[in-house]
């Protein structure tokens, strides 16, 4: 009996850890104030500003939050110390991870393709 109850633990935990699986998307990192929109001259006092330096500058001065926009949706990002958040900030990534309702856990972040062609054509 004990077997078989073991058996089936052992089962339904291999399920969730097969659910929770890394995924990758596509999107762009940002922040938790502009969302999927940057209207910097707005938050910043008119000054205009990249998608790149309102991101860094919503962060450090406005204590947002990083946040992944794919497809139109934000998602939270759990893991705000993930190892590339500043570095790609306003870029366009592919972000690998694992999603749980709204937030991602992070375990990679790198440049899409179409960025990296664009910046090795420049």
């Amino acid at each position: 009996m004990r077997t078989i109850l073991s058996f089936f633990v052992l089962l339904g935990l291999s399920a969730v850890t097969m659910f929770a699986a890394d995924q990758t998307w596509t999107g762009k990192i940002s922040d938790s104030m502009c969302g999927a929109t940057h209207q910097s001259a707005t938050e910043h006092g008119g000054k205009k500003m990249s998608e790149r330096d309102c991101t860094l500058a919503c962060v450090k001065e406005h204590q947002a939050k990083y946040v992944f926009v794919h497809n139109g949706k934000v998602l939270n990002i759990a893991n705000q110390d993930a190892a590339g958040l500043e570095e790609h900030a306003g870029h366009s990534v592919k972000l690998t991870g694992v999603l749980d309702g709204d937030t991602i856990t992070v375990s990679k972040i790198e440049m899409s393709g179409h960025m990296m062609k664009k910046a090795s054509t420049t």
